[in-house]
């Protein structure tokens, strides 16, 4: 079967879910809820907080919008390992086997969708907050960085949830490592480097750093990269023992 085929094949069915699910549709706009929220929430709060502790927020603008950007791949993530846990009680994986559907097929189709899903939505995510002025290019290169989030969530579902319920509540763990990327914009350098292990942390540094007008941050972005692809590969492996 061929990529169209498959998106063919699959995504009715995907859709179908969503629509019947409160949870997912709500998770599906809930970036875009966000996002105009802090375009209009933000300046507001910034102002207040001048007048009233002589506290300006703009310095942590980029902190602001490294959460959201990260928040986009982790809910697309969240949204396809609901599906897959879904399709994975339903015995769908189960009856693919007997269809011209490859498993590898599947599995890439799996990654592909939540990648597409958390870039195009990361992109847009930046003119609609309007929190940081940066160049296309970076705006690009940022969701690159932080689109992988979304299949490793979804496949860390997947491969480590027995149903829906231990999904939620692996989810719920699974926000957990938002926390690391926050603390580290509060830590000196060379000791950020200790957050690294946290696959969220990289994606993150490289828009400070670039926000900055440092060079550097492409090192970030690869180095977040080659992290990323490393435990994809590896949930992808446990996934489909």
């Amino acid at each position: 079967m061929t990529a169209i085929d498959i998106v063919r094949a699959l995504g009715p069915i995907d859709a179908k879910s969503v629509r019947r699910d409160p949870l997912l549709r709500w998770l599906i706009f809930y970036p875009l809820l966000l996002a105009v929220l802090i375009r209009w929430g933000v300046p507001f709060l910034r102002s207040h907080l001048i007048l009233r502790f002589q506290f300006d927020l703009y310095p942590y603008y980029p902190l602001l919008m490294s959460f959201v950007m990260l928040m986009t791949p982790m809910l697309a993530g969240t949204v396809i390992g609901f599906l897959l846990l879904d399709q994975r009680d339903d015995q769908t994986l189960m009856a693919l086997q007997v269809t011209p559907l490859t498993l590898s097929g599947y599995f890439a189709y799996r990654i592909a969708v939540p990648t597409a899903l958390s870039l195009a939505m990361t992109v847009l995510m930046f003119p609609l907050t309007a929190l940081v002025a940066v160049s296309p290019l970076i705006i690009v290169s940022a969701g690159l960085g932080s689109c992988l989030v979304a299949p490793l969530y979804a496949l860390f579902l997947g491969a480590f949830a027995r149903n829906k319920v231990q999904g939620f509540a692996l989810a719920k763990a699974l926000g957990i490592l938002g926390v690391p990327p926050v603390i580290a914009y509060f830590v000196e350098s060379p000791w950020q480097l200790i957050f690294g292990i946290d696959p969220l942390y990289w994606p993150a540094k490289f828009l400070w750093i670039v926000h900055a007008n440092h060079r550097a941050g492409w090192v970030y972005l690869l180095a977040g990269l080659l992290l990323q692809m490393m435990l994809l590969r590896l949930l992808l492996q446990r996934m489909i023992r």
